[in-house]
């Protein structure tokens, strides 16, 4: 199984990109976690955040391979404790097709994009910074695996 995070924003600091990898690293060898960056677009005065939003939603749809099923992380989305989470992600697994999530740029996802995803997911009532989602999805896509395969990672 491949988890897809396809995510608007390129040149992340160091410590994002070890941060990332961490998690990356203690997945099994039959759950790959990758990422897929894309390119922001350039912000341009008047009008410009909802076409800048409308290139972006083009490059992420060009980015999703085939069959994938999606989650589009948006404020609109369902929220989960961890436990909860380690129950969508064994149903994740059943899918059977590659799971992409989708982290859109500072201005959101187009409603194309929401549209498309078979679920929304929202991971905090907070606003989080874009390079720290990285990492907090990572962990959080790992602790879900190792609460499903009763691994001590996660306290209750």
């Amino acid at each position: 199984m491949k988890i897809l995070i396809i995510a608007v924003g390129t040149k992340m600091p160091k410590w994002v990109q070890e941060g990332f990898k961490e998690y990356q690293k203690r997945m099994p060898s039959n759950i790959q976690l990758l990422i897929k960056e894309i390119e922001p677009d350039k912000r341009s005065g008047k009008g410009g955040d909802e076409k800048s939003k409308e290139k972006e939603a083009k490059d992420i749809i060009a980015a999703i391979p085939k069959k994938a099923y999606i989650v589009a992380l948006d404020e609109r989305g369902n929220q989960y404790t961890s436990l909860e989470l380690s129950k969508r992600f064994a149903a994740w697994q059943n899918v059977g097709s590659d799971i992409v999530l989708i982290v859109g740029g500072p201005n959101g996802l187009t409603d194309e994009l929401r549209n498309m995803a078979n679920e929304l997911w929202s991971l905090s009532k907070l606003t989080l910074p874009h390079p720290l989602v990285r990492i907090f999805l990572a962990e959080t896509i790992y602790r879900a695996w190792s609460i499903d395969m009763n691994l001590p990672y996660h306290r209750a």
